[in-house]
């Protein structure tokens, strides 16, 4: 009889190397982003050393900012501060003051 392995990870967000949900879009279109840039940069007659050098630099810099992002506000931190965004701030109240002290009449 044949037997077959059972995915462990079904209902859990995709994750590679630690990395999960949304922070893995980032580093991966940041990445793309960051070769077409270096790619233009060298075609467009930018010597060699800085186009090495800014790509080294800022793959580096992406790669500690997305790490650092995923694990100070993890797998919903990105969505919950946008979120915040949408919350009011304060209430605006323009009942009258005497209107919200007096009592009300029963029935």
């Amino acid at each position: 009889m044949t037997e077959y392995n059972i995915n462990k990870g079904i209902g859990r967000t995709v994750e590679y190397k630690g990395l999960k949900a949304q922070y893995l879009f980032i580093f991966a279109v940041g990445l793309i982003a960051l070769f077409v840039l270096f790619v233009a940069m060298y075609v467009a007659g930018v010597p060699q050393g800085v186009c090495i050098g800014f790509g080294v630099t800022a793959a580096s810099l992406l790669v500690f900012l997305t790490f650092r992002l995923n694990e100070r506000y993890g797998q919903y931190g990105l969505m919950k501060l946008a979120a915040v965004r949408y919350r009011p701030r304060y209430i605006i109240n323009r009942i009258r003051l005497t209107r919200l002290i007096r009592t009300r009449k029963s029935r």
